[in-house]
Order: structure tokens, then sequence, then C-alpha cells
């Protein structure tokens, strides 16, 4: 492996990734490597609140829908 593909591999995940790694495991869609790259890269606590902060943002925008088109 190169020097600079090392760097790479083990340079911590930015706001972008973990917004894509949240968005693929909420819909089903991540797969194993890059699940396994973002625990041994990342902090899982990062992960648990963009998890839950996902979920909460989710159940407004459906609460939100749904007002909207009873209304």
């Amino acid at each position: 492996m190169s020097e600079i593909s090392k760097q790479s591999s083990k340079k911590k995940p930015g706001l972008k990734a973990i917004i894509q790694s949240t968005l693929a495991a909420a819909f089903g869609v991540q797969s194993s490597k890059n699940r396994e790259q973002d625990f041994q890269h990342g902090n899982i606590w990062v992960y648990i609140f963009s998890g839950v902060l996902f979920t909460l943002i989710f159940i407004f925008a459906v609460l939100f829908i749904v007002r909207l088109a009873l209304s």
C-alpha cells in the first residue's frame, strides 16, 4: 500500500462521510466495508448521535407531511 493511501485510510471521517454513513445505514444499504471503516477510524458516539438526530428529523418530517396532507 502506498504511503498516501495509508494516511488517507487512517484519517477520521468528516461531516460528509458521517452523513453518508448515517443515511446509508438508515436505508439499509451500508456496505460492511464502509461500516467497518467507520468504526475503526471514527468515534461511535458521533454515529449514535447522528443516528438519533436523523431519526428525530425523520419523525418530525413525517408528522409535518401528514398534518399538511390532512389540513
